[in-house]
């Protein structure tokens, strides 16, 4: 299981370190085959590709390793991080625990989605799926609600 620790009725969860470790080298990879592209005068397409893979497994890593945990859970509230944020929302500001199922092109997906609201009101979609949880998001779903007063 993937939670991160069930100590004074506090639950986490976060993409396994495994996982983060394997983008931080496939993000090394890229940035070596761009390298190695700009050394031997490659076309500029395969430079493109290469910057994008690099950036995007670079910014997946990044993520998943700023955000530990991604989602945090006691009796006072939730914890959300992200790459560039972090927010605590109060359980009497969660609106909504849901779990989304789609079936498309043959093959299903389930997402947990988490309707709050910040102390200013704004209303925010929090859409975490498997990978951001380490965990089904189902079972986070029913952790949570085991979870809110």
């Amino acid at each position: 299981m993937s939670t991160l620790g069930d100590h004074l009725g506090r639950r986490s969860w976060s993409t396994p370190a495994g996982v983060v470790a394997l983008l931080w080298l496939l993000a090394a990879a890229a940035a070596g085959w761009l390298t190695a592209l700009v050394g031997t005068g490659a076309d500029p397409a395969g430079w493109l590709i290469a910057g994008v893979a690099a950036l995007g497994f670079a910014l997946a890593a990044a993520s998943g390793t700023r955000a530990r945990p991604r989602l945090e859970a006691g009796p006072e509230g939730i914890t959300v991080r992200r790459l560039t944020w972090t927010r605590h929302v109060p359980w009497g500001r969660v609106d909504e625990v849901r779990v989304l199922r789609t079936f498309r092109l043959g093959r299903g997906s389930t997402v947990l989605e988490l309707e709050l609201r910040d102390a200013d009101g704004h209303e925010r979609l929090v859409v975490l799926g498997r990978p951001e949880l380490g965990e089904d998001p189902q079972e986070v779903a029913d952790a949570l609600a085991e979870l809110r007063p």
